[in-house]
Formats: structure tokens, C-alpha cells, sequence
């Protein structure tokens, strides 16, 4: 089974290597995204297994874009994958239902165990 795979991050070389990461842990990259709005157009017109997720990103936050993919597909899986460590941010993007967190900068072993684990929960 091909795990398709959306990035959204605005700064291009983070999404260049979360996209090569994925790649060669056997994702098919469907799509990528700049900002929170981008995020969830892409979402909701790929409709992937997984969603990378930026939570500082111009135009629309990634809280923005967690909210409006998880109206779309309350099954989304989607990893936080930010710099930002603020308590009260996170415990909302949790809330809102984000899977699980990745701190910038990241190991790519951790981000591809984060996205692997993702599938794995849908599978038990």
C-alpha cells in the first residue's frame, strides 16, 4: 500500500527535506504547502494518509489549517512539525487533533518514526 504524504511548512528548505525524508522511508509526496489556507486546499483536493504541519506560517497559522483539515476529514493524520514549544499552542493543536509533535530541528529518524507511527495507530 503507497502512504501519501502532504507537507506544509513555509520555508522551502524544510519542506525540501521532510519531502526526502519521506521519500526514502517509501512515502509518496502528493503535495506541498506554504501557508495554513494552502495546507488545507491541498488537503481536501489530495486527500493524503499523512499531513506535515508547520504552526508558524504566514496568512493562515497551522492551527488555522489543523482546524479547517480536521472540519474536512475528522480521521486526518496530521504531525506537528515546528520550532515553536509554547505549552498553550500545542495543547490546542492537540486538541484540535493533531496526532503527535516533532521539534524543529528535527532528527529525520524522528520524523519518519513520527509519520510511520501515525499508520501504525490507524492499522490496530
Amino acid at each position: 500500500m503507497e502512504k501519501t504524504l502532504l507537507v506544509a511548512d513555509d520555508a522551502l528548505i524544510i519542506r525540501e527535506i521532510i519531502k526526502d525524508m519521506a521519500r526514502d522511508a517509501g512515502w509518496n509526496v502528493v503535495g506541498e504547502a506554504a501557508n495554513g489556507q494552502e495546507a488545507i486546499e491541498r488537503y481536501c483536493e489530495l486527500h493524503p494518509d499523512a499531513v506535515t504541519l508547520d504552526l508558524v506560517m504566514p496568512e493562515h497559522d497551522g492551527l488555522h489549517a489543523l482546524h479547517g483539515i480536521m472540519e474536512f476529514d475528522p480521521e486526518a493524520k496530521v504531525l506537528i512539525v515546528s520550532a515553536l514549544e509554547q505549552r498553550g499552542v500545542l495543547k490546542s493543536a492537540f486538541k484540535a487533533g493533531a496526532a503527535d509533535f516533532v521539534a524543529k530541528p528535527f532528527a529525520k529518524n524522528n520524523l519518519r518514526e513520527s509519520l510511520e507511527h501515525l499508520l501504525r495507530e490507524e492499522g490496530d
